[in-house]
């Protein structure tokens, strides 16, 4: 007999995804009996995760949102109707361009990047909490940082936007936990895509492990950091999930 999953019957809900990491959370959540209710603002990405997790047998919602806006969290509270989440992984952000570097980024770009991360990161994670919290649910919150939350990624607003997201993690999990509420934060290494182009740096040598990482190597780490069964004494801690690419200072500066 198949088990029913590490997640029978929880809402999940994960911003971001439309594409690649979140993409795959997503995709996870539901192959462990998650209802997944899928943000992002990219409604046909959104709907080819949809259709991969239909695939599985599996079941989800979309809500197409911009959390660059200032009502964007909002409104996707509101998409939960009464519903109480169990589950949140905030995922969304962005897509980098290497030419945001810290002579160059606009202020427009620098404030979507930290509204996306920080802002509604924070709000929607409180908003989703109080909802545990009225419903005596012991809720799991993921935030998707990165390396760059404490080292220079000649992206000024990246690196800062992840490095507030870390602070929230921990601001969050202190506050949260004694609701029941864990609160935890994976730091992606090098993963191709969502605006990260990796055959522009010279990698050889500096990933230990001796690959590039996937999206599916974050969403299994994502799976266990929210599932009791493995991380049930798990809070306010930050994962990384980088093949070993954190022993190395691997961005040169800019030139």
């Amino acid at each position: 007999m198949a088990e029913p999953g590490l997640f029978p019957g929880e809402v999940a809900i994960v911003t971001g995804a439309a594409s690649n990491i979140g993409r795959a959370i997503a995709t996870a959540l539901a192959r462990e009996g998650a209802d997944v209710i899928l943000a992002d603002i990219n409604a046909d990405g959104m709907a080819a995760t949809a259709a991969a997790i239909a695939a599985l047998g599996g079941r989800c919602e979309q809500v197409a949102v911009d959390l660059a806006q200032r009502d964007g969290w909002q409104r996707l509270v509101a998409a939960l109707g009464p519903r109480i989440p169990h589950i949140l992984v905030h995922s969304a952000a962005p897509a980098r361009r290497e030419a945001d570097h810290a002579l160059a980024v606009s202020e427009a770009t620098f404030d979507a990047m930290l509204d996306t991360n920080v802002r509604s990161g924070f709000f929607l994670a409180r908003a989703v909490a109080e909802r545990m919290i009225a419903g005596r649910v012991r809720g799991r919150i993921a935030f998707i940082t990165s390396l760059h939350a404490g080292t220079p990624r000649n992206l000024p607003h990246y690196s800062a936007a992840k490095a507030g997201q870390t602070m929230i993690v921990k601001e969050l999990a202190r506050a949260l936990g004694p609701h029941g509420i864990r609160v935890n934060a994976i730091a992606p290494g090098a993963i191709p895509g969502g605006g990260f182009n990796a055959a522009a740096f010279n990698f050889d040598g500096k990933i230990p492990l001796g690959r590039l990482g996937t999206a599916d190597d974050i969403a299994a780490t994502t799976i266990a950091i929210l599932s009791d069964r493995y991380a049930a004494y798990v809070t306010g801690t930050t994962i990384e999930v980088d093949g070993g690419l954190a022993l190395f200072n691997w961005i040169t500066p800019v030139g």
